[in-house]
């Protein structure tokens, strides 16, 4: 056993080993809190949305599709690790199967909520006449439902190729010899290829969005107060999709070059950028709070428990 995984046991002493139990003492709590904090923000979210009718738009529902995948982060996902890091379990091939499994479904269903996001905004911003038509309840359930069956099938990928129970049985690694060859292409499909397509989107968007600003001023009012809606939006989701990219780029890109560097790369290193992809999980619901008017006042209201006292689902919120 390592002690980047589990406790280590002093063999001479049979006591544990003092750093190690601190470490693991120190990644209950911040494990813990994380995943606490987790709950905690994407459950106003969820309820957000869900409760006031204002904030029924496909682009919110959206946003609540990559919510829910984010609390599944907080509530399993975060949880398994820290069982699996602080304690050897005999069910550890399972737990760490399992979690594995869940983790590779919830990222890939939050990049490819991000990656639909950034196709809603385009159509918002770069072809707004045709944003109602094209970008409806409909079309969104369609993406939503794309967006889980890929991460499903990563998921269940991922499973099937998994080492087998007692390859490994002392500890929950991050790799195995008979993954790597498929490290790279597996990166690319689930990270790289949707990273890239929302990079290109918002930069198609950023370029449209100041030829735009160029000729508001021959707009109509009414027109331009739109304009300046979808700007906003558009421009907190940009800031999503910017942190979701700086949380777990290191990740991804450490594991692509672990293999070709001849496994140079130390397990630690690797595992503390995953822990800060796991925190993305985290962000999100304060973006929200911190840009969004409306969703600050839902915030408000749902933990002052006013909606539990009046009917404020059509409330109108500023």
């Amino acid at each position: 056993m390592e002690s980047s995984d589990v406790v280590v046991f002093n063999q001479s002493a049979n006591v544990p080993d003092i750093t190690a139990v601190t470490i693991s003492y120190l990644l209950c709590i911040f494990g813990g809190s994380l995943s606490v904090l987790i709950l905690f923000g994407n459950l106003l979210v969820i309820i957000s949305i869900v409760y006031f009718k204002q904030l029924h738009t496909p682009t919110n529902f959206l946003m609540l599709s990559l919510a829910v995948a984010d609390l599944l982060v907080g509530i399993l996902v975060v949880p398994f690790s820290i069982m699996l890091f602080v304690k050897y379990w005999h069910i550890e091939d399972l737990l760490c199967k399992v979690r594995g499994s869940l983790d590779v479904l919830l990222c890939n269903s939050s990049i490819w909520n991000l990656c639909f996001i950034s196709i809603d905004r385009y159509y918002a911003v770069c072809q707004p006449l045709r944003y109602r038509i094209k970008i409806n309840v409909r079309v969104v359930g369609i993406m939503i439902l794309v967006s889980w069956t890929i991460a499903t099938l990563n998921g269940i990928i991922f499973t099937l190729k998994a080492p087998e129970k007692g390859q490994k049985n002392n500890r929950c690694v991050l790799f195995q010899p008979k993954t790597q060859n498929t490290v790279v292409v597996g990166v690319a499909a689930g990270f790289g290829i949707p990273a890239i397509l929302m990079f290109a989107i918002y930069l198609k968007i950023l370029m449209v969005a100041q030829k735009q600003a160029r000729s508001i001023q021959s707009m109509a009012k009414s027109t331009a107060a739109v304009n300046k809606v979808e700007s906003k939006a558009t421009k907190t989701l940009a800031i999503v999709v910017g942190i979701f990219l700086m949380s777990w780029t290191p990740y991804f890109l450490s594991v692509s070059f672990h293999p070709l560097s001849n496994y140079t790369i130390p397990l630690h290193v690797i595992q503390s950028f995953k822990w800060l992809g796991w925190s993305n999980s985290l962000f999100n619901p304060f973006v929200y709070g911190f840009f969004y008017s409306w969703f600050r006042s839902a915030f408000r209201m749902i933990i002052t428990g006013k909606i539990f006292t009046d009917d404020c689902s059509n409330s109108k919120l500023s």
